[in-house]
């Protein structure tokens, strides 16, 4: 049974949560047949792997080990790549002991609906949505007939495993889901899961950096007047914004004493959107092989559009760069890129990371939808800064149109068509992956950069029986 437009609104209405939020509302969930849910799960596993062949690859190119097992070839220029631009303090911190095989506890691919399949244009390991995603899941699950994909609050229940199996010698260990004011606008969302991790009876507490305090070698928070001694820490603040993150000197003093677990980890080279590039660089093909599992591989090469890393490295006049070729002929450097024909410029530039413009398609310029000024200016932009910030090309892939219901502000239904993006979200516990939940951003067909906006339909996922 659809859900009437009446009971969403209110239901909507009511939550702080949605304060100063809107969207289009649809009467049902995004269907997903049983094959593209067993699809999707299985690229959890592959996002996983990915993740940990990625920590091999940095901490080998940091190193000078040899890459491979059965060839000389070291990656220097690996470690380069990913460590430009960052402060000193974050990179030792990222490549110590300590932190070897810390990886994001929540995983979310953005996936775009093409005729191929779906792209995968980034994988985020900050993800905002968590909240939003699970309250959802269970307005959807009110329905009859449904099976919401994280049904029964999974979503909350999967992320306080994820997040508690950091300290599994602990009995209901205290959590601070902590949000920087950079991301305020996501700060709702997260106390409201917090709260329903209370009522659970768990410790779990949304706070501002601000509020946190060291006391002896601990991090705490007041409680009523009293220092709690936190033993987790969900970060929702993005690496390049530690300089506005109070007594951050104290966090990273009590992770390296072992005090407090932090997760996503403080290792900006997990956050680099370049790191898609890497697994379709030319010279690092052997290396996935050896790392990722043919089946993951599977997914992986599909998924991951072509993506070059722009670097404007001088180059003799025999050497070619590894990127798109203009013209019909491989560029010797990437200031030739901005010659590219409008049809050679289906590609996107956007940041790679450690950038307050890394986030919320901010820094993306879609080559085919801009002037060619606009292309020229993108590109000088991407080579003027790229001693501090690196770019990335990536291969455009054009959602498809699809068709779905929704209500016109009215209450009217109607079967629109649009263009789709899901965001499957992980969680992951003792080296397993957990499929507990979708977000689909439904968009009009004129928008080319899919994104959460006010003339989209956020919608949770179910499960159909038939395709």
């Amino acid at each position: 049974m659809a859900l009437q437009h009446a009971y969403l609104r209110s239901s909507l209405d009511e939550q702080e949560l949605f304060e100063d939020k809107s969207w289009q509302l649809s009467p049902d969930a995004w269907p997903l047949t049983r094959r593209e849910v067993e699809d999707l799960t299985a690229i959890g596993s592959a996002c996983l792997e990915f993740h940990q062949a990625l920590e091999i690859l940095y901490l080998r190119s940091v190193s000078g080990k040899k890459l491979l097992r059965n060839k000389d070839l070291t990656v220097p220029w690996v470690a380069d790549y990913l460590d430009r631009g960052k402060p000193l303090r974050l990179i030792e911190h990222a490549r110590s002991k300590r932190q070897a095989g810390n990886f994001p506890v929540v995983l979310r691919p953005d996936l775009l609906l093409t005729d191929d399949g779906y792209a995968l244009t980034e994988l985020d390991s900050v993800p905002g949505g968590i909240g939003l995603t699970a309250y959802l899941n269970r307005l959807y699950e009110s329905g009859e007939d449904r099976v919401i994909i994280g049904a029964k609050d999974e979503m909350i229940t999967r992320f306080y495993q994820s997040l508690s199996g950091l300290r599994p010698n602990l009995t209901n260990a205290s959590i601070a889901i902590v949000v920087s004011e950079e991301a305020a606008t996501y700060r709702p969302e997260m106390e409201w899961l917090a709260e329903q991790l209370q009522y659970r009876g768990h410790r779990v507490y949304c706070v501002k950096p601000a509020e946190l305090f060291p006391l002896s070698s601990s991090i705490c928070i007041d409680r009523e007047g009293n220092p709690e001694k936190i033993d987790i820490i969900y970060r929702f603040f993005e690496l390049f914004d530690l300089d506005n993150v109070e007594g951050i000197d104290f966090l990273f003093e009590a992770i390296e004493s072992d005090d407090v677990v932090v997760t996503p980890p403080l290792r900006p080279f997990q956050e680099e959107k370049m790191t898609l590039a890497l697994y379709k660089h030319h010279l690092l093909g052997d290396f996935w092989k050896e790392n990722v599992s043919k089946k993951s591989r599977k997914y992986l090469d599909k998924l991951i559009p072509e993506s070059w890393i722009l670097d404007p490295v001088s180059l003799p006049p025999t050497a070619v760069v590894d990127g798109p070729m203009i013209g019909g002929k491989l560029m010797n450097s990437w200031n030739e890129l901005e010659t590219a024909s409008q049809k050679e410029r289906n590609l996107i530039i956007k940041i790679s990371g450690f950038h307050e413009t890394a986030w919320g398609a901010r820094s993306v310029l879609l080559g085919s939808d801009s002037s060619r000024q606009e292309w020229k200016e993108g590109i000088e932009h991407a080579i003027s800064i790229s001693d501090r910030n690196l770019h990335v090309v990536q291969e455009y892939r054009k959602p498809t149109r699809v068709k779905h219901w929704i209500y016109r502000s009215t209450g009217e239904v109607t079967e629109a068509e649009g263009r789709l993006r899901l965001c499957p979200y992980y969680f992951v516990r003792d080296g397993k992956v957990h499929f507990a939940g979708g977000l689909a951003t439904f968009c009009p067909p004129d928008k080319k950069i899919i994104h959460g906006m006010q003339d989209a339909a956020l919608i949770p996922c179910r499960v159909i029986e038939n395709e």
